[in-house]
């Protein structure tokens, strides 16, 4: 089962920020930003290409709920979702990291090798 799973279920502890009958948001354990918050579907769906349009739909309000919540829909916050290995994805579990409280930086994929793909 994956760890996200296991959060889901309760078997690992989160700080969690919001709930409902289908997803979970709880604050990321290695933030990247002040705020910095992951929002997960309870079900298990592996990533975003495997994603329903009727679960995206149902997410979308969700996401925006958390936003209002932490106060970052005035400011403005990223929302980013890694998909598959070579997008970055590091969980097995579909999930979106919301990134805020301040003004972000954009690194334009320095780690990137576009040449190598030509």
């Amino acid at each position: 089962m994956c760890i996200f799973c296991q959060i889901v279920k309760g078997e690992i502890p989160s700080n969690k920020v919001l709930e409902d009958d289908d997803f979970l948001c709880f604050h990321d354990i290695n933030p990247a930003a002040p705020v910095h918050l992951l929002v997960i579907p309870k079900e298990h769906i592996e990533k975003f290409q495997d994603v329903s349009g009727e679960m995206m739909a149902k997410m979308t309000p969700f996401i925006q709920k958390v936003a209002q919540l932490m106060e970052l829909d005035e400011n403005g916050y990223r929302l980013i979702t890694n998909n598959g290995r070579d997008g970055g994805q590091e969980v097995g579990h579909l999930h979106f990291h919301i990134l805020g409280g301040t003004r972000l930086a954009w690194h334009r994929f320095d780690d990137a090798h576009p040449k190598e793909s030509l």
